[in-house]
Order: C-alpha cells, then sequence, then structure tokens
C-alpha cells in the first residue's frame, strides 16, 4: 500500500495525532451534531429571555451548557415562595425577596465559565418605549408566559424588519403547554436530512464508467472478487444491460428483476456480500439522476428574481441563483456531484480509489459551479452548499398571533386536530382572560367563553376541548418542575437549530401535553 492511501486511510478514519484541546473535549459529543460551523454560530449568539421563570432558567440550561457566547434574563421580579419552590436556579428559601433574574444568572453562570451571564432588572414595557434598539441586538429572544398586550408590542417590534432577530414564544400551565417560533425567512444549508445525494449510477461520469468497463471480473482472484464496490458492480452490470437493450434502463418489473438476478448471476462463490449489496441497491440503476422536486421548487423561489437579487445581500440566495444556473447548463442536468460515498462492502484499495474517483470529479463540478456565481462568497460556505444541494431548505414564517386572529383556520384545525388545538386556544383564552382580570383566578366556563369568543359562537368545539379547559382551570398560574424541564430541553433544541442554521426546526406551534405524554404541531 502506499504512503498516499495511508493518508487517505488516516483521513477517512479521522485519525488524531495529538490530544483534543479542552473546547474538542468539553463539547465533543455535540461536536458530532453541529460540527466546528455550528459550534462557532453558537459562541457568538446573544439570547435575550424575558422571565427568569423556571421554564426560563431550564430553557436556558440546555443553552448555557452547550457554549451560547451570550444571555441576558430580564426581569423585574422578586423571587417568590412559589419560584423557591419549582425553579432550580434559585437558592431556595435564601433568594426569597431578592432579584429573580440576578440569583438565577449567578447559578447559571457556574454551568460553564465559557459563557456570558448578565441580569437586567428594568422592565420590558420601559425598554420598548426608550430602548427598543437595545432587544433587536441580540441573535433571538423567549419569552415565557408573557403579559399578553406586552407579547404583542414586542411581537410586533421584531416583526418590523426582517433583519431583527427570531422570537419563540412560551407558554404553559400545569401540564399543557406550546410554543412558536416567529421569523421572517429562515434558510437551511446543513438540514442533515436523511436523503442521500445521487451516486450517478444511472449517469456514470467518464472516470467512473472506464474504471468500471476496465475491470476483468472473470479473471480475478475469489478475494478481489468479492471486495468490489456494489457501485462499480452496478455501473458494470448496467452499462451490460444498455448493450443488450438498446441503450435503455430496466423499465417494467420483469425487467427489474431480471436485471437483479444478472447481477447476481456475476458472483463466483455463494458468500459474496458484494453482490448480494449490488442487488440490493440496484433501484439506483433505475432511480433517474435529477434534480429534487423540493429543490426545482426552491428555483421559482421570489426571492431569486433579478430585481430581489439586486437587493439581496443573503449568499444563501447568490448560491441558489448559481445552483439553478448550473443545473441548466450542466450535461447531466443534475446536482454538483458530492464526494461523501455511503459504507459498502470493500476492501481498503478498492474503497479508497472509488472515493479519489468521486472526489476528483466532485472537485471538478463544484469548480464549474463557482462559475456562476455573481458575487464573491467564502469558500467554506461554497463547499457546504455544494454537499448538501440536495436537501436545502427555505422556511418563511408568520407573526405571532396569526393563526388565532384566521377563524377559518382554526376550525379547520379544530377538525383534523382537536386535542393539540383545543389545548392551544386554551392557553391563548387563558392569556386574554390575564391581560383583561388578574385578580380573578378562570374558570373553567370563563375559559370556554373566551375560546368561543376565538373561534366564533356558531362553532361547536370538539369533545377534546373539556380535558384542556379542565387542566387549565385546575392549574392556571401554576408552573411544575417536570413541565420546566421538558420545556426548557424542547425550546432548546429548536433555538440551537435556529442560531446554528442546522436541522429543521418546527414550524408552527408545538403543543405538547405531558398529561399523555405526546406533543404535536398546528398552525404551521
Amino acid at each position: 500500500m502506499s504512503s498516499q492511501d495511508s493518508q487517505d486511510i488516516e483521513t477517512a478514519t479521522t485519525a488524531i495525532e495529538s490530544a483534543p484541546d479542552t473546547k474538542t473535549r468539553r463539547y465533543d459529543r455535540q461536536l458530532r451534531l453541529w460540527a466546528a460551523t455550528g459550534q462557532s454560530a453558537l459562541e457568538s449568539s446573544r439570547v435575550l429571555l424575558v422571565s427568569g421563570s423556571a421554564t426560563s432558567t431550564s430553557i436556558l440550561k440546555n443553552l448555557v451548557l452547550p457554549g451560547i457566547g451570550h444571555f441576558t434574563i430580564l426581569d423585574h421580579a422578586k423571587v417568590s415562595h412559589s419560584d423557591a419552590g419549582n425553579n432550580f436556579f434559585l437558592e431556595g428559601y435564601n433568594s426569597i425577596g431578592k432579584s429573580r433574574a440576578e440569583e438565577a444568572v449567578q447559578l447559571l453562570s457556574e454551568l460553564n465559565d465559557g459563557v456570558e451571564g448578565r441580569a437586567d432588572t428594568r422592565t420590558l414595557e420601559s425598554i420598548l418605549e426608550s430602548h427598543p434598539e437595545w432587544i433587536t441586538s441580540f441573535t433571538i429572544v423567549i419569552s415565557h408566559n408573557l403579559d399578553h398586550a406586552l407579547l404583542n408590542k414586542l411581537s410586533a417590534l421584531l416583526w418590523k424588519d426582517a433583519k431583527y432577530p427570531p422570537l419563540v414564544v412560551v407558554r404553559s400551565a400545569g401540564f399543557l403547554a406550546d410554543f412558536y417560533i416567529q421569523f421572517h425567512e429562515h434558510t437551511i444549508i446543513e438540514s442533515h436530512s436523511e436523503t442521500s445525494p445521487s451516486l450517478r449510477i444511472d449517469k456514470p461520469f467518464q472516470a467512473l464508467r472506464e474504471h468500471a468497463l476496465s475491470l476483468e471480473f472473470d479473471n480475478m482472484d475469489s478475494t478481489e472478487h468479492g471486495h468490489i464496490p456494489y457501485v462499480v458492480i452496478l455501473v458494470r452490470a448496467l452499462e451490460d444491460w444498455k448493450k443488450s437493450h438498446n441503450g435503455g434502463l430496466p423499465k417494467s418489473y420483469e425487467e427489474r428483476q431480471q436485471f437483479k438476478k444478472s447481477v447476481l448471476a456475476l458472483k463466483v462463490k455463494g458468500d459474496e456480500e458484494n453482490f448480494d449489496e449490488a442487488e440490493a441497491q440496484a433501484y439506483r440503476c433505475w432511480t433517474e439522476t435529477k434534480v429534487p422536486s423540493e429543490i426545482t421548487a426552491l428555483f421559482s423561489d421570489p426571492a431569486l428574481s433579478s430585481k430581489a437579487m439586486d437587493n439581496n445581500q443573503s449568499p444563501f440566495f447568490h448560491l441558489l441563483a448559481a445552483l439553478k444556473e448550473y443545473t441548466e447548463q450542466s450535461d447531466a442536468h443534475a446536482l454538483p456531484l458530492t464526494s461523501t460515498l455511503p459504507d459498502m462492502k470493500s476492501d481498503t484499495h478498492n474503497y479508497i480509489h472509488l472515493q479519489r474517483l468521486y472526489k476528483t470529479r466532485a472537485e471538478e463540478e463544484k469548480q464549474a459551479f463557482k462559475n456562476y456565481l455573481r458575487v464573491p462568497v467564502d469558500d467554506g460556505m461554497v463547499d457546504s452548499f455544494v454537499k448538501n444541494a440536495h436537501a436545502l431548505v427555505v422556511l418563511r414564517g408568520k407573526p405571532w398571533g396569526t393563526f388565532d386572529e384566521d377563524k377559518a383556520a382554526l376550525v379547520e384545525s379544530l377538525s383534523t386536530m382537536p386535542k393539540e388545538t383545543c389545548i392551544h386556544l386554551a392557553l391563548s383564552a387563558l392569556s386574554l382572560l390575564q391581560a383583561s382580570d388578574t385578580s380573578v383566578s378562570p374558570s373553567a366556563e370563563s375559559i370556554r367563553a373566551k375560546i368561543q369568543s376565538i373561534v366564533g359562537q356558531s362553532t361547536e368545539l370538539p369533545d377534546e376541548a373539556d380535558d384542556a379547559i379542565g387542566e387549565i382551570a385546575r392549574a392556571p398560574f401554576s408552573e411544575l418542575p417536570n413541565t420546566a424541564a421538558f420545556l426548557g430541553g424542547m425550546v432548546a433544541q429548536e433555538v440551537i437549530k435556529m442560531i446554528t442554521k442546522q436541522y429543521v426546526p418546527v414550524k408552527g406551534y408545538c403543543v405538547i401535553d405531558l398529561i399523555e405524554t405526546w406533543t404535536g404541531t398546528i398552525g404551521a
């Protein structure tokens, strides 16, 4: 084996010759999820959390541990007896009467010395009136059980400009909760889709085709024959098939079964697993290599219009415009090839050789793609874009509260997802009742009446409404530690997706029922 092969093997197995630094050891597991680019985005982020409640601190705990750059808790309240009983980030009885924000920041900061924490005891109302630009300076804003009128003002402020940060609205009562992410536009390159990119077996590039045809299967010894990668087997078998079928691919069920039998017929020993693998992957031969429909739909996005592109500063849409032009002009009319290969039955020599073929071709196509770029884009971003071009995502959101204003959408949601919609409506009713009179604890009757006013008096509420109304009426102001902990994990996960722009965040209202232990999404 040559020294070059040895180096490639070390690279492929990510061999580490020196000990990892402190940061790598601390964040090792999460770096496997979102890599250095995602970690860098986290460490550059500034999170504002409005409220120092048990749920709020639980959310922050799950953001501080993975290493956000900075967080501020905005809360003018003092620690109450109930706070001391349900918030693990307070000093119990010793915190009572002290600033809830300051007490929480002190303990949260102990979780990660690389994160900067700050308490702000001003009121949100005063900041909205005098220094709204302070709020818009953060990366993302999170609120929990915020007063209805203040929430509307905060939502309206952050919706004024697409450059303003997303707003995560969290509401909970007893064992029920929901949360919603307000954002204008969210583009994702690394969506981590389970859909794998095409290997181009039906349209092999020249070097791959020549390699497959150059192998003499009949003259190989049994060991070498048993380690031919399935990609090479299929390309060779498909070329042979085309010769006897006027250049056509297997189309009918009978032809496809016949093709699979021809692949298995190439075995020289019964236990050659690489040929069994080729037979299992034979569908790739008649699955046409083309631009996925989801990506084709993105090519019609209004953001790619000439007028929009002149004013668009986002590198994503310039890359997308280049991708559209590339797929139209390239011979294969497909996305740029990726050098990433799946695992397969093979030996080191054959696998590395195949990997080199794909890597060389992928580099050639990436350079061709870059020729269509009209603005300079960072090479690292180009590499990531090309590698993940098969799974790009563009999300567009709505302002907070839009769903509750659409009676037709609510009625439809009540019929299709009654449990989720009833819990959401019960939480909305609670918020409205608290806004009108904070001195009276909402009753089941008042909650039902308020829900009815939201959806319209002519709409009949489903039976599921009784359970949601009953739980909200039982514990309208109760913040349970287990609900707070569950919400803390779920909301923090979605916040990380928004910050890193990796993985696809939940769209619409995510509803949580910890009585029956389920989650659902409505109003997307």
